[in-house]
């Protein structure tokens, strides 16, 4: 991704949006390592033996981007702060699907905690993290977008910033405060607001 310029892809994306399928084919290569790094983040966070692969987590968010029809990119921010939020959701979907296999049983509990933002290769109870993530949005839709784009779409500081439209040190504090927040939500005990 290095040798690429963000503008290139961000004209790509627009052309794509215009439904040039060439554009479409220029740009799949170009994204496509990005989008593996940060699926084989979010996949370090799950059990060994989990069903999904980074490959495979990449691929159905190719999928669910082909859902959504004509979308409008506009730019290379905005399209891999569209692909952080997608993994979280099949992440989160897959989570869910295996909870009810189990037929009402309790899903392991995985205590949360800040050493899992530096993808330790610790799991995460998905379900957990998606209902704080929830709740945080209720409160603060902004951090909860921050945490989207660092966990999930594994984005530097830098590029949530330009994602979001704001300052890096806005996201640092957002950051911060979100990380704090959802340990304490995610603490054993804590009824999560229900």
């Amino acid at each position: 991704m290095k040798g690429t310029s963000a503008g290139e892809i961000s004209v790509l994306l627009r052309a794509w949006s215009e439904g040039d399928e060439q554009a479409l084919a220029k740009l799949t290569p170009l994204v496509y390592k990005e989008l593996y790094r940060a699926a084989q983040r979010c996949m370090a966070q799950q059990e060994p033996g989990h069903i999904l692969q980074s490959t495979a987590l990449v691929n159905e968010v190719y999928l669910r981007l082909a859902e959504l029809g004509q979308v409008y990119w506009r730019d290379r921010t905005h399209f891999f702060a569209a692909c952080a939020q997608s993994m979280r959701h099949i992440l989160t979907d897959y989570a869910r699907s295996q909870l009810s296999l189990k037929r009402g049983g309790q899903a392991e509990h995985v205590t949360f905690d800040e050493t899992l933002f530096t993808f330790q290769g610790r799991s995460v109870d998905l379900l957990a993290l998606n209902d704080a993530l929830n709740a945080l949005s209720e409160i603060d839709d902004r951090k909860s977008r921050v945490v989207d784009l660092r966990f999930f779409g594994g984005l530097s500081v830098e590029e949530t910033a330009e994602v979001l439209h704001i300052s890096e040190d806005t996201v640092r504090r957002d950051w911060k405060f979100a990380k704090h927040w959802l340990l304490c939500e995610l603490r054993p005990g804590h009824s999560n607001g229900k």
